[in-house]
């Protein structure tokens, strides 16, 4: 909304200056120049009503007239945004809602999430020759929109820059917990500590340990400070399995570690084999392998049979071919010969 306006009517004798057909009279008013070719008035502290049609009139005979139209803008409220209450908890809905008034024509409100444009749901109302404009955005909190900035932006043909409001989020969940370990492969007589990382909010303290599903054992070489806990030397007693567990008024995490403790100086492997979630070879790959060689080897086999089997022939000796109604093996030979014999009787010569 502009605070101060001037209008100026040109005229060769005396001019007045009328708002829809009514003479200027308020003490906003203030004539700044006034000469017989020229009178000008300022309008301060200007408002929506003083917008309209405003008339110079010259009086001659005939009288004359000049118009102009004031457009006044409504300038929008600073935005607000409501709906939030710190802190939310993981999983509650929530709608935040920018709000801003007294604009003219209607404001555009836009919403981002840190720097991410996000859309709301926008609705205008008019009153009088203002608007209001609200936007909303309902949305489920996780613990992703922890420490998440939401920001409402105005913007307006009578801004230079934006109206902007932020609301920072804080959203309490429950811990997330895991272990890390100082060695790959823990020996005997090896200085080793395990550590409990944990996330959440409010921050999860102190964290537990437990061993084997009861309380640690009372020894000198197991000492817990904070989220460690450490075994200064190691042996065979300290097998097991750890479990550290971190809590807070959301709700209670743990995780777990399966400690076995090998001999001194032993070759093992370069991973973890006592890190849950970890495999030392993978057996299952191994066996898949040799399982697609074996078929593979089987079909080719098969396939082999099968050509082998369409071109295989009948072949017979000369036993063979007269011994289907010989006796013994001698005269199987002797029909063989005589069928050749005979074969060679039955030629036939055309002179």
């Amino acid at each position: 909304m502009c605070l101060i306006c001037e209008l100026s009517c040109v005229c060769s004798l005396f001019c007045a200056l009328f708002s829809s057909r009514i003479a200027l009279r308020d003490h906003r008013i203030e004539l700044v120049r006034a000469s017989s070719l020229e009178l000008t008035i300022r309008i301060s502290d200007v408002s929506l009503s003083d917008e309209g049609l405003y008339t110079c009139s010259l009086f001659t005979m005939p009288v004359k007239t000049t118009k102009a139209f004031l457009t006044v803008l409504g300038v929008p409220g600073r935005p607000e945004i409501t709906g939030f209450t710190k802190p939310a908890m993981e999983g509650e809905e929530i709608t935040l809602t920018c709000s801003t008034s007294g604009s003219k024509p209607a404001a555009n409100i836009r919403w981002f999430r840190n720097d991410k444009e996000v859309q709301g749901m926008k609705e205008v109302n008019a009153s009088g020759k203002s608007f209001t404009i609200t936007s909303s955005l309902h949305f489920q909190v996780d613990k992703r929109d922890d420490g998440v900035a939401y920001t409402c932006s105005v913007e307006h043909t009578s801004l230079s820059n934006p109206y902007m409001t932020t609301e920072v989020l804080e959203v309490h969940y429950a811990p997330q917990v895991e272990i890390t370990h100082s060695l790959i492969i823990p020996q005997e007589g090896q200085y080793f500590k395990l550590e409990c990382v944990s996330i959440g909010n409010p921050i999860p303290e102190p964290v537990l340990w437990y061993k084997d599903g009861g309380e640690l054992p009372d020894i000198e070489r197991m000492i817990v400070e904070g989220t460690e806990l450490t075994i200064t030397t190691l042996n065979k007693t300290d097998n097991g399995t750890y479990r550290c567990e971190a809590s807070n008024h959301v709700g209670t995490s743990f995780a777990e570690y399966v400690l076995f403790v090998y001999a001194k100086d032993f070759p093992g492997p370069t991973t973890d084999p006592n890190a849950l979630g970890q495999h030392v070879p993978d057996h299952a790959l191994i066996g898949g392998v040799v399982a697609v060689v074996v078929f593979i080897t089987l079909c080719l086999i098969i396939v082999l049979g099968r050509y082998l089997a369409r071109h295989k022939g009948t072949y017979l000796t000369h036993e063979a071919k007269g011994a289907e109604d010989a006796p013994d093996a001698d005269t199987a030979i002797i029909n063989a010969e005589g069928n050749h014999v005979h074969a060679e009787e039955k030629k036939e010569y055309f002179i």
